[in-house]
């Protein structure tokens, strides 16, 4: 298990997780412990431990049961001279008169406590004798602690002793790994494992981070060597913003080291110092940025779970926020597991609490007359309690510390899938996700391997291994099915509802209302704020109820997350040979359910996939300069290019020649397309015009004069026409077909204006119609609605001249190309860069498909770009000067350049 994995620091039996709950081990001192035994007069050797609630005496003889005495049930604590007269020289004992004793691990064994009552008297002498007066005059001070009345109170001595401990002691600077490391500051923190927490110092140095725990356990100190260090994470704790957690591992889920402060800002110093120390090879991913890996199929569903937990500030040592992952599957009593069959998987649009109509009902009715602040649901989807439920046979002694030494009562406790997954469908208030674990690759939470005893049920029956569905036959099987069903065709196509319930949209607001998705205020980030709080006891008591009862994740995404991109075959991927031959998991559809579409998706795919294999078909010098756009006829007979020159010609492809040459003025031509009759030709020109060049006649037809600088580019979509200029606008006009008034010059009407605040050097529409994007010669992208003309985002994302801007297919993001080298993915619904790459040289136009672009450089190559890794993975020699434009077919089979060096390039994909 994942937590459980840690790197083990000490070999004592002594563990943190034998105190109470918040509760701190402050010292330890070797003593003898008298009459332990049945031998009056026997002395048992062990350590005395000094708590902030308990002393725990923990024998070295692993046959003695650790002791452990609360200070609440003390009812006196004392030194007792044992020299009868002065010629004697026995050791002072600490004599502890109680009303209660904890006996744990006995025989070594974990178990249950027992616990004894009835007065009872512990004698211990101290190795050193001279620290006996101290040590008793602590545990009378802690002990006064313990007794007060109110909470708030026994918190707050504590803490001051607590504090007070730390102000006297410093880090130990002998311990650092070189005699030239210089230290850059010093702080106290707490080191946050499961259930439990360590005070101490934290040193960072110009080479390492070092933890020195006050109690010198689990070893006197912690390094974590900073070249080492591949992600560090801010934490919120106990929702505060006090956590901070460092991987030296990439793909464990498990950290190093999990550091809680007693202020945000000692956190933030140590995080910006590590996170400047790494900035030359720490990549930091964000959540669109692993959205994007994800949609395109990079990142495999439990991957991109892991990665939304850990972002979410979900960690394993953090069992109050755990990582969550859904229940996928619905049936759990077939022989058979048919994941074909889309009733076999749970609904992901719904919450837990919502998937049983009935049950849906009473909570509804119960949260329509509750009181503001009213909820739904009573309990969370995740908790400690929860975690352990599903973990118990692999943390018992979790399950233990959390149930105040005992495990939970038998029928209640994780026997069966099935049992739990009905539970969580009718119980009143069960809505439990799960957790990593079932979709990993370590059975053993599911079987009783150390013989635990857990109890037996009401029926009689003991508790042991975790009763499976019929269609596994072992632990090992099912984990691997479960693995199959969260990768499945089902899940890929409906987990972004999922994530939009727990990480996204509908987690919190109306939109949380409207998908019966509302917990308890509590649960919230910013639901309450505990410093705020005065009284004590209720600032304890609200922080206590954050940490057991549940914490809902951070919030990721505040708009619908995307679908997953996924092929229409319904084919899988097998994890495992051993279900390759599962017929119910990789058929695919058949000829007569696939579409047109579908196959030309396919083949933009295997063109893709072959982009590396490019190959030049032929070329032509047709233009006394610069190419400057490309349009090509629907049945790519005719290609027409317009270039600095002034002209437009028309190329035949099968004769291999150019047959016409237009020139409508003296000035450049910047671009060309074909409308969608296939009749008419639109070219900009930096003459402020739009001509337009009719096929059929072989002249200009119409012209537009709509700016007042050089029109730059121009997109069209049904009958309008998107033209953006350096005038700092672009504009959107109508074509009246008709032309029914005489008096117009032009047979486009204008519809409306964009305004921006510099000149706009490309657009581009999405595949709908429905989106607009601009580039600006400041470096601005603006992203507009098409249809309401607002402006939906503006991100300032190069420093130069934008020269290229294109909608990806499923008009998700945005690709950039700039004068400062740059080529950026913007996603649309946030405005966020997700990814930004950097060449040696200037591109000038480029195609994508959303991971791969083929752009044309300023030095005249075709460049191969790999977006999710951020790499060139081609350079294809094309121009002998910068590739000025590019066209693509619909299958993106056939691609044509043009540039500097005057030439169009004709392009083919070897196959």
């Amino acid at each position: 298990m994942a937590f459980l994995k840690t790197k083990e620091r000490s070999k004592e039996r002594f563990s943190l997780l034998l105190l109470d709950l918040e509760e701190y081990y402050f010292e330890q001192h070797t003593a003898l412990q008298l009459g332990a035994s049945s031998t009056k007069d026997r002395k048992v050797r062990g350590s005395f431990k000094v708590c902030s609630k308990s002393l725990i005496f923990d024998p070295e003889d692993f046959a003695e049961p650790i002791l452990k005495i609360p200070l609440r049930e003390c009812k006196k604590i004392e030194v007792v001279d044992q020299n009868e007269n002065r010629f004697e020289t026995k050791p002072p004992t600490i004599s502890i008169l109680c009303r209660q004793a904890n006996y744990m691990k006995e025989d070594n064994v974990i178990a249950p406590y027992r616990i004894e009552r009835g007065d009872k008297r512990f004698n211990f002498e101290l190795e050193v004798w001279n620290k006996t007066e101290d040590v008793v005059q602590t545990l009378l001070q802690l002990h006064r602690a313990s007794c007060l009345d109110k909470l708030g109170d026994q918190t707050a001595m504590i803490e001051a002793n607590l504090q007070s401990r730390l102000a006297r002691s410093s880090f130990d600077k002998h311990s650092f790994q070189s005699v030239s490391e210089g230290p850059h500051m010093e702080c106290t923190a707490e080191m946050v494992l499961p259930l439990v927490s360590n005070p101490g110092h934290v040193c960072i140095t110009d080479e390492g981070l070092y933890f020195q725990p006050l109690n010198g356990y689990p070893e006197q100190v912690i390094q974590i060597k900073l070249h080492e260090v591949l992600r560090i994470y801010k934490r919120r704790h106990g929702l505060r913003p006090l956590g901070l957690e460092v991987f030296c591992t990439e793909n464990d889920s498990c950290s190093d080291i999990y550091l809680k402060f007693y202020n945000t800002a000692d956190r933030d110093e140590v995080y910006y110092y590590i996170a400047t120390f790494l900035e030359n090879h720490l990549m930091e991913h964000t959540a669109e940025s692993y959205m994007l890996q994800w949609q395109r199929g990079h990142l495999s569903n439990y991957q991109y779970l892991l990665h939304l937990n850990n972002l979410a500030d979900r960690s394993c040592n953090d069992l109050s926020q755990y990582p969550i992952l859904p229940w996928v599957l619905a049936d759990y009593t077939s022989p058979h597991l048919d994941l074909t069959n889309s009733a076999t998987f749970r609904d992901l649009t719904k919450p837990i609490g919502a998937l049983n109509k009935e049950r849906l009902e009473r909570l509804l009715a119960r949260y329509r007359g509750m009181p503001e602040p009213s909820f739904m649901y009573g309990s969370h989807y995740s908790s400690p309690g929860y975690v352990l439920f599903y973990l118990v046979r692999v943390a018992p002694e979790h399950m233990l510390s959390l149930q105040n030494g005992r495990y939970d009562h038998a029928d209640r406790m994780f026997n069966s899938i099935h049992e739990t997954w009905k539970n969580c469908l009718e119980g009143a208030t069960d809505f439990k996700e799960l957790i990593p674990e079932f979709y990993g690759d370590d059975p053993s939470f599911l079987e009783n391997k150390f013989s635990i005893d857990l109890g037996r049920r009401q029926n009689g029956s003991s508790i042991n291994e975790v009763n499976l569905p019929p269609w596994s036959s072992d632990a090992n099987d099912f984990l691997q099915k479960h693995k199959i069903a969260l990768e499945s065709q089902y899940v890929s196509e409906n987990l972004h509802e999922w994530i939009d319930l727990v990480f996204g949209y509908k987690q919190r607001g109306c939109e949380a209302v409207a998908s019966h998705n509302v917990f308890h205020p509590l649960t919230y980030e910013g639901g309450i704020d505990c410093d705020s709080i005065d009284d004590p006891d209720q600032r304890i008591a609200m922080l206590t109820q954050i940490l057991e009862f549940g914490q809902t994740p951070t919030q990721l995404f505040t708009v619908p997350h995307p679908q997953r991109i996924t092929p229409r075959f319904h084919s899988m991927t097998q994890s495992s040979s051993t279900y390759s031959t599962l017929s119910d998991m990789s058929s695919a559809c058949s000829s007569e359910d696939t579409s047109f579409e579908d196959l030309t998706e396919e083949s933009r795919k295997l063109a893709w996939g072959n982009m590396e294999q490019l190959e030049v078909l032929s070329t032509h010098k047709i233009h006394k300069e610069a190419v400057t756009g490309i349009a090509v006829t629907r049945d790519g007979a005719s290609i027409f290019a317009t270039s600095q020159d002034s002209t437009i010609k028309m190329f035949s492809k099968e004769l291999k020649e150019f047959q016409r040459s237009m020139s409508f003025s003296n000035m450049a031509l910047s671009s060309c397309l074909m409308l969608p009759d296939d009749n008419t030709v639109a070219c900009s020109s930096w003459d402020n015009n739009v001509y337009f060049y009719s096929i059929p006649y072989g002249r200009r037809q119409d012209t537009l004069m709509g700016h007042d600088d050089a029109v730059s580019q121009m997109c069209w979509y049904g009958d309008q026409l998107y033209t953006a200029s350096w005038d700092s606008t672009v504009k959107v006009w109508l074509r009246d077909p008709d032309n029914q008034s005489r008096s117009k010059r032009c047979s486009l009407e204008l519809l409306y204006e964009f305004e921006h605040e510099s000149g706009v050097n490309a657009v581009a529409l999405n595949p709908a119609g429905t989106l607009l994007v601009t580039g600006c010669k400041g470096g601005t992208v603006c992203i507009w609605d098409a249809g309401s003309y607002g402006l939906l985002q503006q991100v300032q994302c190069h420093s130069g001249t934008i020269h290229h801007i294109s909608f990806s297919s499923d008009s998700r993001h945005v690709l950039s190309t700039g004068a400062d080298c740059c080529l950026k993915v913007i996603d649309v619904q946030t405005g966020t860069v997700m990814s930004s790459v950097r060449a040696e040289e200037e591109m000038r136009c480029f195609c994508w498909d959303g991971n791969t672009v083929l752009s044309g450089s300023q030095s005249g190559d075709l460049l191969l770009w790999d977006l999710l890794s951020n790499t060139l993975t081609k350079r294809i020699p094309a121009h002998s000067g910068a590739v000025t434009a590019m066209w693509m077919n619909e299958q993106c089979s056939s691609v044509i350049t043009g540039g500097e060096d005057r030439q169009i390039i004709f392009w083919k994909i070897a196959t």
